[in-house]
């Protein structure tokens, strides 16, 4: 699957029309805001649930929706629509973002192979400030991250954990969202018939909605929109009747004044009901981790022209019935549907049930997005990704995450059979995420955007403080339903650790016992042994060096390939690298040795693309840079990092990046023992799918010179003969000596997650009649 085009459209967003940006903003309400959409399911009832009461004065009630009122303005609207949207990540956005946007303008980054030829990337600085001065607060910040491994590995923790809880959250808002959603059936039926319906009914939907997910987005993301629209018209309608018909002066309560007047009077209790009036601003992260898909303008139109109202309206409805029945607190414990009116329940039951799977759709394809994304930057074990469309990119499915997202979310409902303990638990895992966003934020206005200071400490001062408030409310409850957030957390969070600790030990060990390139120079152009005909490729992490799996493989088969690559598949801390900076190629040793060096970087959100097309790349930017070499002109951007021995590296594009090739590409269709059935009513027939075969030819031209022209011709026969893929199989073991904590990170953790971890994808795609493995053990 190329996606290369559409990824260079999707970073123009800035000069869509207006059109464009309206026909964005609808979509978003379906794959953004479902989940903040759906919040007024479960609030007042969370918020009601044992810590305070409801008196005739309506002050509790009126202090509440004060509350919601201001934690709304201030948190989604004020910080996320107005500050953090602006620090996306070349479009994308999300904690991880942050965190990769921090390790471009900082070296901080724990990424084992980087080059200085990465910094070179358009999109590694777009968008840059340039560089502070050498005496401002944010140069002496940047040095002191830089200098210190202890802060950087502290600032990979903090964007870990804030994963951890984004991936708690995937687990826990499907299960509030569809668990609330189906309780508006105590009201038409009897208690004891309702506890039986309840749970299966929750059940069975979140089955289904886990089903889906292999369908991806893309196959039934039209319904979404309109599904959020006529939800978000029904709670502002219906709030709108209650204020009108209840309490028409019920806006008096967004005044602060009954804040402080709530507080006074309940204390403790209104302190523990901050756990419930948080949820009021669930989804909001959803908006920042959308960027990906919307423009920030999209975003900020539909959530300030629609979202934002209607939930004001549907809070001030729900409040303005509750101020004249106090009795609604023994029968139906501020439940949503008692202040629907009755001829309109049903109806607005099977809309709140769609509206509760929309809102649980965008956070579980946000869950498998950040997963992705933590899995490219070797911070997460690989699984295998399916790329759910062929138009859109970042829309992904991953099998193993979404049955284990299902299997936990069934485990709470079951567990819990309760929307206090699911709003607890809810509760922190969001309170969490955004503590972690206002911290790694206060470095971005730092270190990115080159901001005073003081503007950094006012944002976390301001920000963090009510979002600490929520979090000390949050935690008082982990006994009751907040701890599983907590689990969760420490579970992914170890996973992770073991994982990235284990990839940087095996390529240090790499780095240490690679070989020298005297040894390779001195076997002179045949390097010691048989040449025989086709392109040997060697998979390696190392940018620079010969791998030690090299020497291993020709003492015991000593005999290669007449072309050599060694080829390294690396991602950097960029959402996509763009294809005319795909590839970095050079030389290791003289020209007539035939050994080359590619280092193929892409994106963390960038899409591989199958054999057959990699292959042809690949040839491509060999002899681009054959043909660059010899004076032929090519346009490419080059580096100044040489490889010894060998000249310098040049950056070369895919072959759909240019249309200045030095060979000449032609794909014929021949046909293949690949067989389709189709069955029909009648009968059973076979339908043979042409493959396209591709033949590489060299023009004839006087800009290159003889000697570069051997060599492409040298390269288009070996191509023709084939391509040999030798992949490493490296088994890990602690040093006799290590620690007992390292033993079992190494020996335990990491050997058991690789085991059962996907293969790298490139391991996946070689032919297995092509390929090679070589295994060595690594003592670390």
């Amino acid at each position: 699957m190329d996606l290369d085009r559409g990824i260079v459209q999707n970073s123009d967003k800035r000069k869509e029309s207006w059109k464009t940006v309206l026909t964005l903003a609808y979509q978003s309400l379906g794959v953004v805001y479902g989940e903040i959409s759906t919040s007024p399911l479960y609030v007042y009832r969370n918020t009601f649930a044992e810590d305070i009461g409801h008196s005739e004065t309506n002050e509790e009630i009126y202090g509440v929706l004060s509350l919601v009122f201001w934690t709304l303005t201030l948190v989604p609207l004020v910080k996320y629509v107005f500050i953090v949207l602006k620090a996306d990540d070349n479009g994308e956005g999300g904690t991880f973002a942050l965190y990769s946007l921090l390790c471009r303008h900082a070296k901080v980054g724990l990424l084992p192979n980087c080059q200085l030829a990465d910094e070179e990337l358009s999109e590694y600085k777009k968008h840059s400030c340039g560089m502070a001065p050498e005496r401002s607060l944010a140069f002496r910040l940047k040095s002191l991250l830089e200098r210190h491994k202890v802060l950087q590995r502290i600032l990979l923790v903090l964007a870990l954990l804030g994963t951890c809880m984004v991936i708690g959250v995937g687990v826990l808002k499907p299960t509030i969202s569809v668990f609330s959603a189906v309780s508006g059936l105590e009201l038409s039926m009897s208690k004891e018939h309702h506890r039986y319906v309840e749970v299966p009914g929750a059940c069975i939907i979140l089955i289904g909605l886990f089903a889906l997910q292999r369908y991806g987005t893309d196959k039934v993301g039209f319904l979404f929109a309109p599904i959020v629209c006529i939800w978000l018209f029904c709670i502002s309608a219906i709030g709108i009747y209650n204020i009108f018909y209840w309490n028409p002066h019920v806006y008096q309560a967004l005044s602060p004044y009954y804040v402080f007047q709530f507080l006074k009077k309940t204390r403790r209790g209104g302190w523990m009901a901050l756990c419930g009036i948080l949820l009021c601003i669930t989804g909001s992260e959803a908006m920042f981790a959308g960027l990906g898909h919307f423009s920030q303008l999209s975003i900020k139109i539909a959530f300030t022209s629609l979202v934002y109202p209607s939930l004001i309206l549907a809070y001030m409805g729900q409040a303005a019935y509750f101020s004249r029945h106090h009795d609604v607190e023994q029968e139906y414990h501020f439940g949503f549907y008692v202040s629907v009116p009755e001829k309109l329940r049903w109806p607005v039951l099977v809309i709140a049930i769609l509206a509760a799977v929309v809102g649980s759709q965008s956070i579980i394809t946000g869950t498998f997005s950040i997963i992705r994304q933590c899995s490219a930057l070797s911070c997460f074990p690989r699984v295998k990704v399916v790329h759910t469309s062929s138009k859109i990119h970042g829309q992904v499915y991953i099998p193993e995450i979404n049955w284990l997202l299902m299997l936990l979310c069934l485990a709470v409902t079951i567990g819990f059979r309760d929307t206090k303990l699911m709003g607890n638990a809810s509760g922190l895992a969001v309170v969490s995420v955004m503590l972690v966003t206002s911290c790694l934020m206060s470095l971005v206005i730092v270190i990115c955007w080159h901001k005073n200071v003081m503007l950094a400490i006012g944002f976390v001062l301001f920000f963090g403080t009510i979002e600490a408030l929520f979090f000390s409310a949050s935690v008082i409850k982990f006994f009751e339903g907040a701890w599983v957030p907590v689990a969760l957390a420490f579970v992914f969070l170890s996973v992770m650790c073991v994982w990235h600790y284990g990839t940087l030990k095996k390529y240090e060990f790499d780095v240490q016992n690679k070989v020298s390139l005297s040894w390779l120079l001195s076997l002179g152009p045949t390097l010691g042994f048989a040449r025989v005909r086709g392109i040997g490729l060697v998979h390696t992490e190392l940018v620079s060096g010969i791998p030690a799996i090299f020497s291993h493989f020709v003492t015991n088969l000593p005999a290669f390939h007449q072309i050599l690559v060694f080829l390294c598949i690396k991602h950097v801390p960029v959402p996509h690298v763009r294809p005319e900076e795909r590839f970095l190629v050079g030389r290791v040793g003289p020209r007539d040795f035939r050994v080359y060096r590619c280092i193929v970087r892409y994106g963390y959100h960038d899409v591989h693309k199958d054999d057959d097309e990699f292959e042809k790349d690949l040839v491509c930017s060999i002899a681009k840079f054959i043909q660059a070499g010899s004076g032929g002109g090519c346009n490419n951007s080059s580096n100044d990092e040489p490889e010894k021995g060998g000249g310098k590296m040049t950056v070369v594009g895919t072959c759909s990046s240019t249309s200045h090739h030095p060979i000449l590409v032609s794909e014929n269709a021949h046909e293949v023992n690949h067989v389709d059935k189709a069955e029909t009513s009648s009968e059973s027939h076979k339908v043979v799918k042409p493959k396209k075969k591709v033949r590489f030819i060299v023009p004839e031209s006087p800009k290159i010179d003889t000697g570069a022209m051997e060599e492409l011709k040298e390269l288009m026969q070996a191509r023709e003969v084939g391509v040999a893929y030798i992949i490493g199989q490296s088994y890990m073991r602690a040093k006799p000596g290590s620690s007992m904590l390292k033993k079992l990170a190494i020996n335990l953790g990491y050997e058991f997650l690789r085991k059962n971890s996907r293969e790298p994808s490139y391991e996946l795609s070689a032919p297995h009649a092509s390929s090679l493995e070589v295994g060595m053990m690594y003592q670390v």
